[in-house]
């Protein structure tokens, strides 16, 4: 539907963003949540999830690439891989990059966010719903961890909306337990940790949880221009120590030989190991 109206993200009541709305692809209530999808002058296609931006097919490769490569690199051995949430297919096509990964499964509570992705935003995950390693399943991620085999994956990545609505529960001192549990001694586990200048609770709450159950607990930062408020926090919890802090050669080094590097957009080593240099007005929030 053709259209001249500007749509208002509503993740915060005294401030935010809208685009000008070139064509509405999609309106669905799904059984979780109120998905938009709309095609912007400005940053291409966009998805929107209860009001707040999702994704946009303009800078999706910040985000995306943030999420995936900085945990599978830092780990540099990873071959089981979960996600959780990622509806989308972004983070599942940037793990699957790397030769090394065997598995990788996804699970997405709303299969409406899987369905509609496939049909207005295919090039998000291209080929990578078809890839023989990946394991999409429908259903909770919560329910998931909670039951799978203790030291199946070697990385988790949980790629949830904020701890709001449907993704409350992915942000509970259960659930980080459990992801602790079903990874293997080596592992790690990432999440997105919201806009820390706008939403400094979610970081300082989730840095806590995630304490309670891994060894190592750090952050990492992305710009990534439409989560608006400066720059976004990926939580990272390691069961061991040192994960967050490899050396920039060996980072370059474990890229080359998974043909990562030259693919991206934001990401780089260098960008990787300084992504973990906070700035004092985030890194406070990380305080025990």
């Amino acid at each position: 539907m053709a259209t001249d109206s500007w749509i208002n993200e509503t993740l915060y009541r005294e401030w935010g963003q809208r685009f000008l709305v070139k064509r509405e692809l999609a309106r669905v209530q799904s059984g979780f949540q109120d998905i938009v999808v709309f095609e912007s002058h400005t940053h291409g296609r966009v998805m929107l999830l209860d009001g707040v931006v999702q994704i946009t097919e303009g800078d999706e490769f910040v985000y995306q690439e943030m999420l995936a490569h900085v945990p599978l690199l830092a780990h540099g051995a990873a071959r089981h891989v979960l996600i959780i949430g990622a509806g989308d297919g972004g983070v599942l096509r940037r793990v699957l990059m790397h030769p090394q990964v065997t598995r990788a499964v996804m699970v997405e509570i709303d299969g409406e966010v899987i369905r509609l992705s496939k049909e207005f935003l295919p090039g998000i995950a291209a080929d990578a719903w078809d890839d023989p390693r990946a394991e999409v399943i429908v259903g909770d991620g919560i329910d998931y961890v909670r039951h799978a085999d203790a030291g199946g994956f070697d990385v988790i990545i949980v790629d949830s909306t904020d701890p709001i609505g449907v993704g409350e529960v992915l942000f509970t001192d259960a659930f980080y337990a459990d992801c602790a549990r079903i990874l293997t001694p080596g592992g790690l586990v990432v999440n997105q940790c919201g806009v820390p200048f706008m939403q400094p609770d979610e970081l300082r709450e989730t840095s806590a949880r995630r304490r309670r159950a891994f060894p190592e607990v750090s952050a990492y930062v992305a710009a990534v221009p439409t989560y608006v408020g400066g720059f976004m926090t990926l939580g990272f919890a390691a069961k061991v120590p040192g994960l967050a802090r490899v050396p920039v050669e060996t980072i370059r080094r474990r890229a080359e030989a998974a043909g990562i590097l030259g693919t991206t957009g934001y990401w780089t080593p260098e960008i990787h190991v300084a992504a973990f240099d906070l700035p004092p007005y985030i890194a406070r929030h990380l305080a025990p």
